[in-house]
């Protein structure tokens, strides 16, 4: 009797052992169906999910957005309401968006438009165009009403001779947040990935490649010129040394480490927001110099006024100072020369209001232009 309730128990205990093993092995596969969502900070760009696919989880989206972030694969437009009061579309009228980027100011004319007229829009990089072109077919803007090229806006002649010329256009200069957010493309210190920072990362060098390109006086002036840096000189000479020695400089946080090994100099209270400002100017002058974003927009504004229907209105939002000279050159320079009859006097900036929303708008200026009806 005693053999046969030894036996039952160990039966029994091998059948408890045997559906807890199974049990394990059912949520270790329910586990890997898909990313856990890790807290409210997910460290991993792919883990953010709920911010990548806002379209699921709008409560997640609008609570970083009343903290005054910009949802991780999303942006934030900017100027809006500015920018539409001044352009005072009219169903029927024709229209351009040289800088298409995640589509909210594009959906907001297109609005305006009423169903009527029809609007193009221009966009260089490959990867973010064609998820844009997705998101505004299916809120019901397809071919019939809005014209998606990938191309850069120094091209806008050529747009102009196909379509024009346009009632009104607007160009917005700033990296799209969904390309900085994304650690593939390189554009912020902040995390790990390649030191990419191409607009199309199918055409051109990338910044890593381009840093082998020049001589160490070329980095200083480029870091002077497309950013106002400080510390160009130590910058570029702690960088160039550690391409000399043979060490690389080829990933966002590679670059990171050069710039606090170049101003390690500095005080040591001063140092932390030093490199932060200080890699925020260096990534913003090498995006500048592999993209030629100078030279593009100085394209533009040239073939800009032949883009413009007799009494067109045209909005262009800057993000530094380099970008404003230009345009502000530009427009005053045309308005005595009698082919804009308005410009803006002052620049627009974002209200207060949209700035604690939207943090990334705090270093945006409006400036607009009429084409002369001649």
């Amino acid at each position: 009797m005693k053999d046969q309730d030894r036996n039952d128990r160990e039966s029994l205990e091998e059948i408890q052992a045997e559906t807890t093993v199974s049990k394990n092995q059912t949520e270790q596969k329910q586990h890997k169906r898909r990313v856990r969502y890790k807290g409210t900070h997910p460290r991993s760009y792919q883990e953010k999910y709920k911010e990548l696919q806002p379209e699921k989880y709008p409560e997640t989206i609008e609570k970083v957005i009343q903290k005054g972030g910009t949802p991780v694969g999303m942006h934030i437009s900017i100027c809006v309401k500015e920018i539409l009061d001044f352009l005072q579309i009219q169903p029927g009228q024709k229209g351009l968006d040289a800088t298409l980027g995640y589509g909210g100011h594009t959906k907001e004319m297109l609005k305006c438009l009423q169903g009527q007229g029809h609007l193009y829009a221009l966009d260089v990089d490959p990867i973010e165009s064609v998820k844009t072109k997705e998101r505004l077919e299916k809120a019901g803007y397809g071919e019939e009403i809005l014209t998606i090229r990938q191309m850069n806006f120094a091209d806008i002649d050529q747009i102009a001779r196909e379509a024009g010329p346009f009632d009104f256009v607007l160009a917005d200069l700033g990296v799209s947040s969904m390309q900085i957010d994304n650690p593939e493309r390189g554009f912020t210190y902040k995390k790990e990935g390649p030191l990419d920072l191409r607009l199309n990362p199918q055409k051109g060098v990338s910044a890593a490649e381009r840093l082998k390109e020049v001589t160490e006086e070329e980095l200083a002036g480029m870091l002077w010129e497309n950013s106002d840096e400080p510390y160009a000189e130590e910058i570029a000479a702690t960088v160039m040394e550690k391409l000399r020695k043979g060490e690389p400089v080829e990933t966002t946080i590679q670059l990171q480490k050069a710039i606090e090994e170049a101003l390690s100099f500095l005080p040591e209270r001063e140092q932390k927001e030093a490199v932060k400002k200080s890699c925020q100017r260096t990534f913003q002058a090498l995006r500048i110099d592999v993209n030629s974003e100078f030279e593009v927009l100085y394209a533009f504004m040239e073939k800009l006024p032949a883009a413009l229907a007799p009494g067109g209105r045209v909005a262009i939002l800057t993000f530094h100072s380099g970008e404003d000279r230009i345009v502000k050159k530009a427009f005053k320079e045309l308005k005595r020369a009698g082919i804009y009859s308005e410009i803006a006097q002052d620049v627009i900036r974002p209200s207060a209001e949209e700035c604690t929303r939207n943090s990334r708008a705090r270093s945006t200026k409006m400036r607009w232009a009429v084409r002369a009806k001649e």
